[in-house]
Parts: structure tokens; sequence; C-alpha cells
């Protein structure tokens, strides 16, 4: 959406529809800017989380060509051990896991903030109209 000044003909259009913002509507209105903050850190760490996944992904199959005799350094914390390749690459599948589901939780607590996101747009733009600005 592209942001623009508003014509004379519209200011005066809007100036004459001032409306008193109640307690109510800046909570509203507070509560909307307070979750579209928390939709930003979530998405964010959605895609860092994608990004770690796709990176196991990887390391998973880049082992399934080692030796499985030999040993490979493996992070924990910050420590490498030298592990056999099937005790790593089980580790890689639980840790695979785990993301999977922590990136299923954050979809959807996201998909519960964005909800909540319209049903306030809903009613402040019933109430406001024109005069506000929820586009994120």
């Amino acid at each position: 959406m592209q942001r623009r000044m508003l014509s004379k003909e519209e200011e005066a259009a809007m100036g004459n529809d001032e409306m008193e913002v109640r307690r109510e509507d800046q909570d509203k209105i507070n509560r909307f800017s307070r979750l579209h903050q928390r939709e930003i850190v979530l998405v964010e760490e959605l895609k860092t989380k994608a990004k770690d996944k796709e990176d196991l992904d990887e390391v998973s199959t880049e082992l399934e060509l080692a030796d499985e005799d030999s040993k490979v350094p493996y992070k924990i914390g910050d420590s490498f051990l030298s592990l056999p390749v099937p005790e790593v690459q089980e580790m890689l599948a639980s840790s695979i896991t785990k993301i999977e589901e922590e990136v299923s939780g954050i979809e959807e607590k996201l998909s519960g903030i964005r909800e909540e996101m319209q049903e306030l747009k809903v009613s402040l733009y019933a109430r406001f109209g024109k005069s506000i600005n929820l586009e994120t």
C-alpha cells in the first residue's frame, strides 16, 4: 500500500467527521499495537527456526554419505563431542522433530494473534472508518 498525503478535499471531509476517542477505543488501539509487535517477533522467530531446520536437514543429508564406523564431531552446548554416525543421526532427528514442534507452536500463536488483530481491525474501522490506519 502506497502512502500519500491527503488532498485538501479529503482532509476537509475527514475534519468534519472527527470522533472522540474513548478509553475503550484507545485500549483496542494499544492492544492492536502490542499484538502487531508480537507478530513481528514471532515471524522473525519462525524464520530463524526454518533456517535452523534447513541447516539440520542439510547436515543429516551429508551424514548419510559418511562411513558408519567413523566418528563425527557433534556440538552440544559450547563443546564438540566425537560420536558415532548413527548416534549423531538419531540426535539430529530428535533435534529436527523438536524444531518442527516449536514451529507448529509458533504458527498456532501467530494464527491466534492474527485472528485477534483482524477482530480489532473490524471493530476499529467500524468506529473510525478512514480516520484510522491499521494496515501493517
